[in-house]
């Protein structure tokens, strides 16, 4: 059985994806920024280059959720750049939570909620561009994949 999606509907879903993690980051931003943690205590912080949440917070909300609504943007502009930027929010949703459990050294299932929400986002730019032949429905081998 052969399961072949319309590229609309895959970029489509990006687009949610993306935009999910944007909101998520800011608002974890805010929580690490400015409530220092938001109740996660800072005992999790020990022996961390960290002594509050500030700079982690920082981090996640301007450049995990930056990268998150910059993809986001890209593709509902259909701008040529939309799948690199894409790229580069997934990518940067794995490593900040590979970076966390390795600062933290505590496991939370949201860590793998945010795990997958990056990994799917990557999946989805390697189908829109066309790396999974047969799968996506009308992509052509021409730059335009970007944009649809």
């Amino acid at each position: 059985m052969k399961l072949s999606v319309s590229a609309a509907l895959l970029r489509g879903i990006l687009i949610g994806l993306l935009l999910f993690g944007a909101v998520s980051a800011f608002a974890g931003g805010i929580l690490g920024a400015f409530l220092n943690g938001g109740g996660i205590p800072l005992t999790y912080l020990e022996g961390s280059p960290f002594s509050s949440y500030l700079v982690p917070g920082l981090v996640l909300g301007l450049i995990v959720g930056g990268t998150q609504l910059l993809g986001a943007i890209g593709l509902l502009r259909r701008a040529e750049w939309a799948l690199i930027a894409s790229v580069v929010a997934g990518f940067g949703m794995v490593i900040w939570i590979f970076v966390e459990i390795a600062v933290i050294r505590k496991y939370s299932a949201l860590q793998t909620v945010y795990f997958t929400l990056g990994s799917a986002q990557l999946i989805l730019v390697y189908a829109l561009l066309g790396l999974a032949p047969g799968m996506v429905r009308g992509l052509t081998p021409t730059r335009e994949r970007a944009t649809r």
